[in-house]
């Protein structure tokens, strides 16, 4: 087995020599995080890649991140070390029945969560994240009709604090869904003092406990601006407890835990397909490379550009 150290060295060597930037997500494994040239959540990796001037991107996150990269990018090399790497959310709006969906809808404009396939957003008028999503709802014509999919809960959530009634396409994040409302509730019994931060992929009922609602990236403004001392419960997938403990290691972070599990995490098994061994592999053979199909990036670029250009 190659020592941790090694495959270190080793991939900054071959970054170096590929003339490539290595981006990762908050989710992934802290190694990873330690080692990319960039860290974010889905809008902060899409804004990098594009205006990036090396000539390879190695994205470690998910598929749908590096097939946004890639359309930002048609003329770099973009890979992404396991392209089992999936995402529960993507998965739960396929393309095929997201058209059936839409196309019963003429008269509404479709906004479409970052967390989809190129096909899906190559269906939509606009896309937002979870940090945007409020923004750019907020800045549409109230009587505008909206489909939004595929995130129920961040819909749902988006709707409540913009006093909209978009229609929600019915999908959601495995990761989210699996936080229980009983166990935050006994973990703040535990700790008085803590303040809960929410991401809003979860449960209305756990948004209704949160003292903070935000993406990965604001959760985390919220926590480095807060005094010293302070203690939160952090419900969201656990990769992001990495650089809230990096960024203030003179606060506390408890994990909120999934409901089917006695541990204390839950964690995106997708992006902890993002090791060092891949990511070596990867660098060494160039591979596995993500395409798009030429016609699917052409319509997908349009929203992804407008999104940006909003945020």
């Amino acid at each position: 087995m190659v020592e941790k150290s090694e495959l270190v060295s080793r991939i900054k060597a071959l970054k170096e020599e590929r003339q490539a930037v290595i981006l990762a997500h908050y989710y992934t494994r802290p190694e990873i995080q330690e080692l990319a040239d960039y860290i974010g959540d889905s809008l902060a990796l899409a804004q990098i890649a594009a205006r990036l001037k090396e000539p390879v991107i190695v994205l470690c996150g998910v598929n749908f991140m590096a097939d946004t990269a890639k359309i930002l990018c048609p003329d770099k090399t973009v890979l992404l070390p396991d392209t089992e790497a999936g995402c529960s959310l993507a998965d739960s709006c396929p393309a095929d029945e997201f058209k059936r969906f839409v196309e019963a809808h003429p008269d509404h404009m479709v906004i479409s969560y970052v967390n989809t396939s190129a096909e899906v957003k190559a269906l939509s008028d606009l896309l937002v994240t979870s940090g945007n999503a409020r923004k750019i709802v907020d800045s549409l014509p109230k009587d505008q009709k909206i489909i939004f999919g595929p995130d129920r809960n961040l819909g749902n959530y988006i709707n409540g604090v913009t006093g909209r009634e978009m229609l929600l396409w019915d999908g959601a994040c495995h990761v989210h869904e699996q936080f229980s409302a009983e166990k935050l509730v006994e973990l703040k019994r535990e700790h008085p003092k803590a303040r809960v931060l929410a991401h809003p992929e979860c449960k209305k009922p756990l948004l209704m406990l949160a003292d903070t609602v935000g993406s990965t990236a604001a959760l985390l403004k919220a926590a480095t601006e807060a005094p010293a001392g302070s203690e939160f419960i952090v419900v969201t997938e656990s990769g992001i407890l990495h650089e809230m403990r990096r960024l203030c290691p003179d606060k506390t972070f408890i994990p909120a835990p999934p409901t089917d599990s006695t541990c204390a995490c839950n964690d995106c098994a997708f992006m902890k397909l993002n090791t060092l061994e891949k990511l070596a592999a990867c660098l060494e053979n160039m591979a596995p490379e993500i395409t798009v199909d030429p016609a699917i990036a052409e319509r997908a670029r349009k929203p992804i550009e407008r999104m940006l250009a909003l945020s």
